[in-house]
């Protein structure tokens, strides 16, 4: 796997140190990030990514990077990947916002904040095959729905997963209601509908989610989000016995139906793949889908 890396307005060697031993980003997760598919040169949405991470560092207090940095910073690792010894085309790219050196506790220094721009050659899933995790989302947590680098708790689950043979965990909220997977937001065909869970579930606002409830209702499928309680997390057992059906949904991997749960195989729905369809083709002909409040 190829990588190109760029800190704070400077290509860096892949192996450099380009944070200090007490940045607090390392030290303590303080920080936020975004990851977003690269098509033909151009990371996808790119303005909403950007906008959420803005959204992040102001939930978490991080001073936000500049938004004409952010942009100069996609613009140098893509130039950078294109004139390398071994020219490779990016399939990935990563925003990173860590808050800078601290002191070795919870309470945050004066900084500066780092921005970290990467970008890889890494492939996307070609499916998705999940289980049920153990462990619940804490929807009323300080950092529910801030894409934040204190992601220890997805990685013990994602770990929990490929124990399994699975490469995506699915988890409830602390009243049990259906939330998200690791990495991904999910999707339920029932009763003739596509639900997913609602914010208030505390799942990320993940960008391909809002983009597939916004491009599904213009294309007049039947979807929405979810009223509050109305997805117990027991509607997986309807998608395992082929009642319902599943998918996940995620910046690489797009809309994607479920291939497996907890070890069933299971068949998409045909909303679902209709939704996927319709996605495929929406970001294909729209690259960076700029919110309607910014157009």
């Amino acid at each position: 796997m190829n990588i190109v890396v760029w800190v704070n307005g400077v290509i860096m060697d892949a192996g450099a140190p380009v944070v200090t031993a007490t940045d607090h980003g390392l030290t303590v997760g303080d920080g936020v990030f975004e990851t977003m598919a690269v098509v033909n040169g151009k990371p996808f949405a790119l303005t909403r990514h950007i906008a959420r991470l803005a959204y992040s560092a102001q939930r978490m207090g991080i001073d936000e990077a500049h938004r004409d940095l952010i942009r100069e910073g996609v613009a140098a690792v893509r130039d950078a990947a294109a004139t390398a010894d071994q020219p490779f085309e990016i399939t990935r790219m990563r925003l990173t916002l860590v808050s800078g050196p601290g002191p070795m506790s919870s309470v945050r220094g004066e900084g500066p904040a780092s921005l970290i721009v990467t970008a890889t050659d890494a492939p996307a899933p070609k499916r998705c095959r999940a289980v049920r995790a153990p462990w619940v989302r804490n929807e009323r947590s300080a950092i529910a729905g801030v894409k934040s680098t204190s992601y220890a708790e997805n990685v013990v689950m994602a770990q929990f997963a490929a124990g399994k043979g699975a490469d995506e965990a699915i988890v409830a909220n602390t009243h049990g209601h259906l939330c998200e997977g690791t990495a991904t937001n999910i999707f339920i065909e029932v009763d003739d509908e596509i639900l997913t869970p609602p914010l208030a579930s505390g799942c990320l606002p993940g960008i391909t989610r809002g983009l597939a409830l916004e491009w599904g209702a213009r294309a007049g499928l039947p979807i929405r989000p979810a009223d509050v309680g109305e997805l117990d997390m027991s509607v997986l057992e309807r998608v395992r016995e082929g009642a319902a059906f599943a998918a996940v949904s995620s910046s690489t991997r797009g809309v994607q139906p479920l291939d497996m749960l907890d070890g069933v195989a299971l068949k998409p729905g045909p909303l679902l793949a209709r939704l996927s369809r319709i996605f495929d083709e929406f970001a294909s002909d729209n690259p960076d889908p700029v919110p309607p409040r910014q157009k």
